[in-house]
């Protein structure tokens, strides 16, 4: 018998020791810090030799702080706020890069697109001398180049000159050049006499209404197309202050107790609750959501101007009409020879020629055999308007849409696309915290961090955006706006109401008071508009718009205990010494039955 029993009992023995071990052994893991530490060099927070290797109660910690052990120190707060400020720096510049290279690319777009045409109607008008007016061609270049620079510089939005100024200076080298190569052929070239037909071309008006209506057809487009640019520009620049405005000390400590300070209690897991996140978020970004309303009033702006550039292709057809205007105007002046040559003897004086027969003149050979005889001095304006109408075979038109061998876009097609997407950002500062809050929140997870523990609904009061919201936010404290901000918002807000001023009926909608930021006049946010946490419910940014849905459903799961949970002041060494000693008897119960 007592042979039986002893080999029995040395395995009852084994049992007990093997269970021993192990129950001390997972007492030792649940308080030790090697979760934190793993999780402390994998995000690259600090020198991994900061973190302690078991809890200790004397972290002396400011903001992190909780009753029981801590995983954490001084050292390794300071580096978890800087490494929280970092994560949401460069989560906030993720957002605002989507954005800045919508409207730096579009920008490119079009300028190229705005070069394009400059050159393809630079040509087009140079060709119109090559062909018909040999005899100024080889002197009107220069003038033609300097149009056309003058118009890119102008819709660049680089040179003070209007498109009147610019047009009616390419006019008067143009009668000087008329006057001495085709009304009076041979003129002999004198800069008094030059200088005098520039002075005078006003008045003499050589050109008709020709002038004037390349001036009216050529403004507005060209108009439109240099505040583009000016929009293009100011966006990109309230892009940059954005995301290179400061955060304050209030949101940074906030940051900090939201994304890190689970970690000190061995949470290395557990995310956020989503009600949570918002009053950090919108409380961080306070300052960034006023300028919701301005912003909203802008998108709807360039919305406007790229169909008043690309529309109808206003702007092309325009550039189409530079050759046209001045084909027009100089069979104008052909027909007007008698009363111009009269009037420039009366106020320049009598031009001296050489022989004719040593200066040839192309074009008015060309005209001559077109127009037969030429008019009187006292024929009218509609004999005149029939005769052009005689030539209108002459004139060229300007391919509208790129051909096949052509790879660049028409503004139509840019237009198209960059409205497609503009437009989905219209809401992007109201939504801007929802957004962050997107990447930190897991929704299917039971439990979530409320800031100072676990829980399964966040129960505080969820505030709206604006400045004014941010007086009920439990949990930041906004004090005094941003200077920076403040200013680009007001920069902001003066483009759009010089825009207008300058283009009425740009960016005017039916009613902007939906749009704008904060949540009422007096900043307060009643639990009928979704703005109180209570476990399931719906949260909505005051920040609506038919087209964006900013909706955040939040729901309470079903309960379970979080992964990672470290609990320093509920010691797990007792239960699970416990619950081995009960394996432990059932293990002899079983023998003995054997026995």
């Amino acid at each position: 018998m007592s042979r039986v029993l002893l080999p029995r009992l040395n395995v009852c023995w084994m049992a007990v020791l093997v269970l021993a071990h192990l129950a001390v052994a997972s007492a030792a893991r649940a308080h030790t810090c090697s979760e934190v530490k793993t999780a402390f060099q994998l995000r690259q927070i600090g020198p991994v030799k900061w973190v302690p290797e078991a809890p200790a109660t004397d972290a002396n910690l400011l903001v992190c702080k909780h009753a029981g052990p801590s995983c954490c120190n001084r050292k390794m707060e300071e580096s978890y706020k800087v490494a929280a400020l970092r994560d949401t720096v460069q989560n906030i510049k993720s957002y605002t890069f989507e954005l800045k290279y919508l409207l730096s690319s579009h920008a490119a777009a079009f300028h190229d697109t705005y070069q394009s045409l400059f050159t393809f109607s630079q040509g087009h008008l140079l060709s119109l001398f090559e062909s018909t007016y040999t005899s100024l061609s080889g002197r009107i270049a220069p003038h033609v180049n300097s149009l056309f620079s003058s118009l890119s510089t102008f819709i660049q939005d680089t040179s003070n000159t209007s498109v009147d100024a610019t047009v009616y200076r390419f006019y008067d080298d143009l009668f000087m050049l008329v006057h001495n190569h085709i009304i009076r052929p041979g003129t002999l070239e004198d800069s008094d006499l030059s200088e005098c037909l520039r002075a005078t071309r006003q008045d003499v008006n050589p050109f008709g209404r020709h002038a004037q209506a390349m001036v009216e057809e050529l403004a507005g487009a060209m108009e439109a197309a240099r505040t583009l640019t000016r929009a293009f520009s100011m966006g990109e620049n309230l892009m940059n202050i954005t995301e290179m405005a400061p955060l304050t000390n209030e949101c940074k400590r906030a940051l900090l107790k939201m994304q890190y300070c689970p970690h000190c209690q061995g949470l290395t897991l557990i995310r956020p609750c989503l009600e949570f996140c918002l009053n950090v978020m919108r409380g961080c970004l306070a300052n960034v959501a006023e300028l919701d309303m301005p912003w909203r009033q802008y998108v709807a702006i360039l919305e406007d101007l790229t169909h008043k550039v690309a529309g109808e292709h206003s702007l092309e057809l325009a550039l189409l009409g530079v050759k046209s205007h001045v084909n027009d105007a100089i069979l104008h002046a052909q027909l007007q020879e008698p009363r111009i040559s009269a009037t420039v003897d009366k106020v320049c004086g009598q031009s001296v020629t050489e022989m004719q027969t040593a200066h040839p003149n192309t074009a008015r050979m060309i005209s001559s055999a077109t127009l037969g005889p030429e008019p009187t001095t006292n024929q009218s304006d509609s004999n005149i308007g029939k005769q052009l109408e005689r030539l209108s075979h002459l004139h060229s038109s300007l391919p509208l849409k790129p051909n096949k061998h052509n790879k660049d876009r028409s503004l139509k097609e840019i237009s198209r696309e960059f409205i497609k997407y503009i437009v989905r950002y219209k809401a992007f500062f109201a939504a801007l915290p929802e957004m962050l809050c997107e990447g930190e929140v897991v929704r299917d997870e039971p439990t979530c961090w409320s800031g100072n523990d676990v829980v399964e609904s966040y129960k505080g009061r969820v505030v709206g955006n604006g400045l004014l919201a941010q007086r009920k936010n439990p949990e930041v404290k906004v004090k005094v706006p941003d200077v920076q901000l403040a200013e680009i918002k007001e920069r902001l807000e003066h483009f759009n109401q010089e825009t207008q001023q300058r283009m009425p009926g740009l960016g005017h909608r039916d009613s902007w008071e939906d749009l704008g930021s904060g949540e009422d006049s007096s900043g307060e946010c009643d639990d009928e508009d979704g703005c109180q946490g209570s476990g399931e419910g719906t949260t909505k940014s005051s920040n609506t718009d038919s087209s964006v849905d900013t909706e955040v459903v939040v729901k309470s799961p079903p309960h379970k205990a979080p992964v990672g949970r470290f609990k320093p002041d509920r010691s797990s060494a007792p239960h699970l010494v416990l619950s081995s000693f009960t394996t432990l008897i059932l293990i002899l119960g079983q023998l003995w039955t054997l026995n």
